[in-house]
């Protein structure tokens, strides 16, 4: 007696079609809701990373974005403590001796606007005690001009007061510089409490 049939024959062997028990359409349906529920699955997939995507880029945008505006900010800041020496330097000592320097140009500038629509109208400066001579000075080369200069004691250094016919003008360097002196403090100020409160 021979083992043949214990061993499993591996010979090859007609392959036996199955009988389906399914129609035709019932198949075909079978597989559109197969391939509808993989293309849906496949589209949820592709949204959710779309969705962690966005979130991610707008996460690292935000991240950058606060770190552009800290660095503005300090940068801001630091321009700023740099800047508030220059500014009182300017106007303690620079403008001061300018407008000192220039103040008799000034009223010269002003004598001749003042002038254009008053012609042959009396003119007279009145400037601070111990300005008179450097304005006549500057007069003298002002040949078209024929003005009366007087001192008052009452005026500081860099006030005048022109007249020309009934019309009247008040410089005062002074307030100009102490005008512009707020000003600057009150930026500076303004640009503290911004930065203290965002």
């Amino acid at each position: 007696m021979t083992i043949a049939h214990l061993l499993e024959d591996f010979g090859v062997k007609t392959p036996v079609e199955p009988v389906s028990n399914f129609s035709e359409e019932v198949v075909e349906e079978a597989k559109l809701v197969s391939f509808e529920k993989g293309y849906t699955a496949g589209w949820d997939d592709a949204i959710d990373a779309k969705d962690k995507e966005v979130t991610n880029v707008s996460a690292t945008l935000a991240s950058s974005l606060e770190d552009l505006s800290f660095t503005y900010h300090e940068a801001q800041s630091q321009l700023m403590e740099s800047l508030d020496p220059m500014f009182k330097v300017l106007t303690s000592a620079i403008l001061p001796d300018t407008m000192a320097a220039t103040f008799g140009h000034h009223i010269i500038d002003h004598l001749n606007e003042m002038a254009k629509s008053r012609i042959n109208e009396p003119m007279e400066v009145v400037a601070a005690a111990g300005e008179g001579t450097a304005i006549r000075a500057l007069l003298g080369d002002e040949t078209s001009l024929d003005v009366r200069v007087r001192e008052d004691a009452n005026l500081n250094a860099g006030q005048a007061q022109l007249r020309v016919g009934q019309s009247e003008r008040e410089l005062n360097s002074e307030a100009l510089i102490e005008s512009i002196r707020e000003s600057i403090d009150a930026f500076s100020y303004q640009f503290k409490e911004e930065s203290h409160y965002g």
